[in-house]
């Protein structure tokens, strides 16, 4: 793998809610693809909002799944997170060019809000993507709702099992994000028991006994949206959505996963191209599939 694809949404204004693409050699320098969306959703709300990518390790099909949200159609924040879409809107394509008819799958059960950041890790043990997401639930015995991560498997992305609890906090927990290495799951999510990104490691996908891992940069900054992938060289880059500064992704840097010891990115060492780029993800991807996506979607002037 030489190069990397990032999706993502830039905003609320005309046109933000919809699928961007972004590329680069080393994980750190995009450029931005177009000024126009890649994707854009017709169905559910007419827009969409936290896009995640997968590649099935099986087939090398390639599947997009994003929340059902358009907030810039003016209804509000309320009214997404406690009668909004229970839906994932998705697109699948055998080489990131051709993308189809998107569709809608229901996904959240009965009662919950929305269904929230949607995700997925193969599973190897089962053979199947989990995913996962947050929503708006009240349980019995609760005083009020409360965003809680479930999960669910499925083989293609049209069928799912039925959802469950995944992870719930004392207070609202969303945004997750995981990925192995070494044996390990490590996972992301904003908890706002501890109103930031905690960090914690697990063997198995239903491991009931995770590991804390302390990240002290954490701290410092309001972040969301978390998103972790492999660079070239070894270490790891952990993007986070500045969401309350409004300054979209920032770039932390550490050496292994174990250790949790990232650090912000000097601005000299990243670039981020011209578009702000908002709670999406990133996949590695070959050389030829990284010119070919650049020949289909790039404009004019566009290098890597």
């Amino acid at each position: 793998m030489t190069g990397y694809l990032m999706v993502h949404f830039i905003g609320e204004q005309h046109d933000g809610e919809q699928v961007y693409f972004a590329v680069c050699r080393d994980g750190l320098h995009w450029r931005d693809l177009s000024i126009e969306p890649v994707l854009r959703s017709t169905i559910g709300e007419g827009g969409v909002r936290d896009p995640f990518i997968i590649r099935c390790p099986k087939t090398g099909k390639f599947y997009i799944i994003a929340t059902d949200l358009r907030i810039g159609a003016g209804k509000g924040w309320g009214v997404a997170q406690y009668e909004g879409s229970k839906d994932l809107i998705i697109w699948e394509s055998d080489d990131l060019i051709n993308w189809g008819t998107h569709r809608k799958c229901r996904v959240a059960v009965d009662g919950a809000g929305c269904a929230w950041a949607p995700e997925s890790i193969y599973d190897n043990e089962k053979q199947a993507f989990f995913v996962f997401w947050a929503s708006m639930v009240k349980h019995e015995g609760d005083k009020e709702s409360k965003q809680r991560m479930y999960g669910s498997y499925t083989q293609d992305f049209k069928s799912f099992t039925e959802p469950f609890v995944y992870m719930e906090a004392q207070n609202h927990v969303i945004d997750m994000n995981i990925v192995y290495e070494n044996g390990w799951y490590y996972r992301f999510v904003k908890d706002e028991t501890i109103k930031n990104v905690k960090m914690d490691k697990i063997k198995n996908l239903h491991d009931a006994n995770p590991i804390d891992i302390p990240v002290e940069v954490f701290d410092s900054l309001t972040i969301e949206g978390p998103q972790a992938y492999q660079l070239a060289d070894g270490r790891w880059c952990l993007l986070v959505d500045q969401f309350a500064a409004g300054r979209g992704y920032l770039p932390l840097i550490c050496d292994n996963l174990d250790s949790g010891d990232f650090k912000i990115t000097r601005e000299r060492k990243y670039d981020l191209g011209k578009l702000k780029k908002r709670h999406g993800s990133v996949i590695q991807i070959s050389d030829d599939e990284l010119e070919a996506v650049v020949k289909a979607f790039g404009a004019k002037g566009v290098t890597i």
